[in-house]
């Protein structure tokens, strides 16, 4: 079946409230379908990293002593930044930001940048623990400084 779009005589879509209506109300069904099996599916990761983590208790109340990691199928990696890019996406945010700024400031906002789920709070720990790590290289070299925050959270700043 072909749709052919209603055009006015300068070019532009005819409104067609029936036709548009039914479109939307089948894209947002689609859209609420689509975000409950991927909730469902975050429940099912984290029911079977609780069941492995139990497991591996088990094991060493068992008194199993090996490496359970190099025991491990290898997994896909997703690479979820190119080479570099992430520290020069913190550069930046920290570049321009109004004074010193945490890790998970810079986290939130190239999220935001990047148009990802800010709602994610597994990924923006994750992003945020990667900031940490990948920002430790320019403050051995003097090129960001870093100072604590009230608990855990580090602050950062540019140098000069």
């Amino acid at each position: 079946m072909e749709i052919k779009p209603r055009l006015t005589e300068h070019g532009t879509l005819k409104p067609s409230r029936m036709a548009d209506t039914e479109i939307v109300a089948g894209l947002l069904a689609k859209r609420s379908k689509m975000f409950n099996e991927a909730e469902r599916l975050r429940d099912r990761m984290a029911e079977i990293k609780n069941d492995v983590a139990a497991l591996d208790r088990v094991l060493g109340t068992l008194g199993y002593t090996g490496d359970l990691d190099s025991i491990m199928p290898r997994q896909k990696v997703t690479r979820l930044f190119g080479a570099g890019e992430l520290l020069r996406a913190c550069l930046a945010e920290i570049r321009h930001a109004d004074g010193p700024i945490t890790s998970r400031d810079i986290a939130r906002n190239i999220i935001e940048v990047r148009g990802e789920d800010p709602a994610d709070r597994k990924y923006l720990s994750d992003l945020t623990r990667r900031i940490s790590k990948c920002l430790v290289k320019p403050r051995s070299e003097g090129l960001v400084r870093a100072k604590m925050k009230d608990g855990n959270a580090i602050l950062w700043e540019k140098m000069g």
